[in-house]
C-alpha cells in the first residue's frame, strides 16, 4: 500500500552547540526523523526516503518502524554518514558540516529511490537537502508519467534565499504548493522591514502557501490563493532544544491539510505539533508523545478544531 505522505531527506547524525555553552553530541538527527515522527503523531500514513549511514543510530531507526513508518526507501549508504554542526547563535542556526565526510548531495536521496509503488502518494514533502537535489525531485515528482499530476509537493529549504539565488527558487517553487523557510533561511533584502512583501516575492506559478518560520516570535503565513496572511504564536509548557522544531511544524500543517483543514486550523494544529520538538532534547519530545497526548493538547489549547 502506498503511503498518503512520502518525506524525502537526510537522516544525520548532529553535534549541537547553544549560546550558553551547552551541547549535544552524537545525536540521532536530521530533518526526516523529526518531521516522520511528528507526522505519527497524527496517524498519518508514512514512508521515507533517505540514505542512512553506518554510523546513524540503529534506535532512531526501530522507533520510526515502530510506528508503521514504511522504511523501503531508506538506502544502506555503506560507510559512515554525514555528521553536522548545529551552532545556534541568537535567533539564528548555523549548519557547518564535518570534515572528512560524504557531501550532502552524497547522502541525500535521488528520484531513482523512491519506490515505484510510492508515486502514488497523495503529498511529497522535500526536508532541506541542496538546491539543485530538490530541483531535481519536483521535476520528477511534477512529470506526468511519474505520478499523480495534484500530488502536494512541499519543500523546506538548506539552501538560503537571498537576493542572489532568488531567480533559481522561483523556478522550483513555481511547481511546488507549499515552502517552509525559516528566519535563517529566507534573507532577502526586504524581509525584515517589510516580510509580508518577501513572502509575496516568492508566490508564483503553483505556489499557494508560504509559511515563515521565525523561532520564538511565532511566523507568518502567505495565501497566495487567498492574497492573505496568518500570524501564529508559539505555545509549549517548556523550552529544552529548538531542534526539529521546524520540521515538526511543517508535519503539523502538512497532515491536517491534506485531511482538508482551514488554514487557520493547520496552523493551530502545527502549533500543537512544535510544543512537543522542543520541549526535549532532540527528538526525545515526539517519541514520547502519543497521538492521544497532541488530542488533548490541541483541545486544550484550541478546543480541539484542528483535527477532521
Amino acid at each position: 500500500m502506498s503511503p498518503d505522505i512520502v518525506l524525502l531527506g537526510n537522516l544525520l547524525v548532529d553535534d549541537v552547540v547553544f549560546p550558553d555553552g551547552r551541547t549535544r553530541m552524537g545525536q540521532a538527527g536530521g530533518a526526516i526523523l523529526y518531521t516522520s515522527l511528528a507526522a505519527a503523531l497524527w496517524n498519518a500514513r508514512l514512508g521515507c526516503v533517505s540514505l542512512r549511514g553506518d554510523d546513524y543510530p540503529a534506535a532512531a531507526i526501530d522507533a520510526l518502524r515502530s510506528r508503521g513508518i514504511a522504511l523501503d526507501g531508506i538506502t544502506p549508504l555503506h560507510r559512515t554518514g554525514l555528521r553536522t554542526w548545529l551552532l545556534y547563535e541568537g535567533r539564528l542556526r548555523r549548519v557547518i558540516h564535518r570534515l572528512g565526510g560524504p557531501t550532502h548531495t552524497e547522502v541525500s536521496p535521488g528520484p531513482g529511490q523512491i519506490p515505484a509503488g510510492w508515486r502514488a502518494a497523495r503529498a511529497f514533502h522535500l526536508a532541506p537537502m541542496p538546491l539543485d537535489v530538490q530541483r531535481a525531485l519536483v521535476g520528477s515528482l511534477r512529470d506526468p508519467r511519474a505520478g499523480p499530476a495534484n500530488a502536494c509537493v512541499s519543500v523546506d529549504p538548506h539552501e538560503i534565499v537571498t537576493e542572489e539565488s532568488l531567480p533559481r527558487w522561483r523556478e522550483v517553487l513555481a511547481h511546488v504548493d507549499a515552502f517552509f523557510p525559516s528566519e535563517d533561511e529566507l534573507r532577502l533584502d526586504d524581509t525584515q522591514a517589510d516580510p509580508r512583501a518577501s513572502l509575496r516575492r516568492l508566490a508564483n506559478g503553483r505556489l499557494r502557501f508560504v509559511v515563515h518560520k521565525r523561532g520564538a516570535k511565532g511566523g507568518l503565513l502567505y495565501d497566495a490563493r487567498e492574497d492573505r496572511f496568518h500570524e501564529w504564536a508559539p505555545q509549549a509548557y517548556g523550552m529544552t532544544d529548538p531542534t526539529g522544531a521546524g520540521d515538526a511544524l511543517a508535519a503539523g500543517f502538512l497532515t491536517a491539510h491534506l485531511e482538508g483543514l482551514a488554514v487557520e486550523d493547520c496552523l493551530r494544529r502545527a502549533v500543537v505539533t512544535a510544543s512537543f520538538a522542543v520541549e526535549d532534547w532532540g527528538p526525545g519530545g515526539l517519541l514520547a508523545a502519543s497521538h492521544a497526548d497532541a488530542e488533548a493538547r490541541l483541545l486544550a489549547w484550541f478546543g480541539g478544531k484542528a483535527t477532521a
